[in-house]
């Protein structure tokens, strides 16, 4: 089985071969470069082509908000990840925004940390249980709930919405995506979160509303 690629992205040196040394005690994972700013991480994607990257927002020439954007247009295939020591809401929307497919903190365990990896790699989205909290528990803006909302869920998410919403068990949306049982409960957990919905009848009469069926 292939491993995942990882390109790692930040400022401080320590940090940085702090979390590669986390990183290399992984079988299925394999950091192929590693980059101080944005635009270098750039230049090292061009070269290496890695499947996921690791990054931290406050950087010196090109940020991590700026790089993301830069890799949603150029490699959209490549899967951003933030980790960060910020669990500011605005920073986690403008990166939710730039088109990020997870957000950590970088007190998280070495083993949340590869479950965030995997869990991006696979197509879907990941936020810590800090970033979760911080951004789904602060009122949404009364100016455009449902937009938000919409615009929260990722392509892989607003499809397992879809099949969640047409009875099909998380078994069965593995089998149909190709994923694992525990990747499709950890989108289903994730939509709850972004939707502020508990329950499986609340996701089938949202996707009802929203025609997503």
């Amino acid at each position: 089985m292939a491993k995942i690629q990882v390109l790692l992205v930040d400022d401080h040196q320590v940090v940085m071969e702090g979390f590669k040394a986390r990183l290399d005690n992984e079988t299925n994972i394999e950091v192929v470069a590693t980059a101080a700013n944005g635009a270098e991480a750039l230049k090292q994607a061009a070269r290496h082509r890695p499947d996921v990257v690791l990054m931290d927002i406050s950087m010196p020439e090109m940020n991590g908000i700026e790089a993301t954007r830069f890799f949603r247009r150029d490699y959209p295939d490549i899967k951003v990840l933030i980790l960060t020591m910020h669990d500011n809401r605005e920073y986690i929307l403008q990166v939710m925004q730039a088109g990020a497919s997870g957000y950590i903190l970088k007190e998280v365990s070495a083993e949340e940390m590869v479950q965030a990896i995997e869990a991006v790699h696979q197509g879907g989205s990941y936020f810590c249980r800090l970033v979760a909290e911080t951004l789904f528990s602060a009122p949404i803006e009364q100016s455009a709930p449902a937009a938000m909302a919409v615009t929260a869920l990722s392509r892989r998410e607003e499809t397992i919405l879809r099949l969640v919403a047409l009875g099909k068990s998380s078994k069965k949306i593995a089998q149909e995506l190709g994923i694992s049982t525990r990747t499709v409960e950890t989108h289903r957990q994730n939509i709850k979160h972004k939707l502020n919905m508990s329950s499986t009848a609340e996701l089938t009469a949202y996707a009802v509303k929203e025609n997503l069926i």
